[in-house]
């Protein structure tokens, strides 16, 4: 049994938000005032001029548009996200992908890179090796492409930099939780590469060389990971298990963060829950200070 006296570690309890956040339950007045768009999340009450909430969340005003964002829902994409999906099945010239939203995306096989980076028109003979690029089971990195009506996605990865990921282990978040960056891709100098997926997706793998390792996924090394490695890789996983637990968002500097005040203690500790709080705790507190 592990005993940890209070007086060994400085309580940090400045969990709450930084700056002011409208936060609203179902059924929640938003506004009596008249002039205002209805947005997602909101209706208007029969009989009555008040906007109201029909989901939990976060009141988002843009000029006279109001909306409200929920803390937690599937993903709903947009063109030019960068996401982290699952192969479900193959099908005639396509693949269907979980990629946490509400169905299945679409990945179709004119729309992937072919060994070596090489485009062009894929003919039946691709079509019979699809099962050799990508099978059930493969997680890949890939952009979001189109949208479609149902709010299903079309996907690509016409980039050497997406395609089929090899060694490295998958932490799903709340996709609310993600923060929309330039870059969604990252060799962190403790030593692995992130890669933050829009859909609540997050890939953590030993560090990538990009001059050498982007390959679309078909040349993967399955070497065994040193111990270093994997320690490493686990420690920035407890880390962000416990930023994502007390709703800090998502992004490579925090994580950063949150690995340097996670150094003294084990990986086996970073799951108890007092230093979970104390980790993100820290963390908020480092970015308040560079605000």
């Amino acid at each position: 049994m592990d005993i940890k006296l209070a007086s060994s570690r400085v309580l940090r309890d400045s969990l709450e938000p930084v700056g002011p956040l409208h936060l609203v339950s179902p059924g929640d007045v938003i506004t009596s005032e008249s002039g205002f768009m209805r947005g997602h999340g909101t209706f208007m009450e029969e009989g009555g001029g008040n906007l109201k909430a029909s989901v939990a969340g976060m009141v988002d005003r843009v000029n006279k548009l109001i909306s409200v964002k929920p803390l937690k829902t599937r993903y709903n994409g947009e063109v030019g996200d960068v996401i982290i999906g699952r192969i479900v099945e193959v099908q005639q010239r396509r693949w269907k992908v979980d990629t946490y939203s509400r169905l299945n995306s679409i990945l179709m096989l004119s729309s992937v890179n072919l060994p070596g980076g090489e485009l062009r028109r894929k003919t039946e003979e691709d079509e019979r090796m699809m099962r050799d690029y990508l099978s059930e089971g493969d997680i890949i990195s890939a952009e979001v492409q189109n949208v479609f009506s149902d709010g299903s996605l079309s996907l690509h990865t016409r980039s050497l930099k997406y395609g089929k990921l090899g060694q490295g282990t998958l932490v799903q978040v709340s996709p609310s939780l993600v923060k929309r960056r330039k870059t969604h891709f990252h060799n962190l100098p403790c030593g692995a590469s992130l890669i933050l997926g829009n859909n609540g997706y997050i890939w953590i793998c030993p560090t990538i060389n990009e001059d050498t390792d982007q390959t679309g996924g078909f040349v993967q090394n399955l070497e065994p990971v040193a111990g270093g490695d994997r320690e490493v890789i686990a420690r920035l996983r407890n880390c962000i298990t416990a930023l994502a637990n007390h709703g800090i968002v998502l992004f490579d500097t925090v994580i950063l963060y949150a690995y340097e005040a996670s150094q003294k203690y084990s990986v086996k500790e970073l799951l108890q829950s007092d230093i979970m709080k104390e980790i993100a705790s820290l963390s908020r507190q480092r970015m308040e200070q560079e605000l």
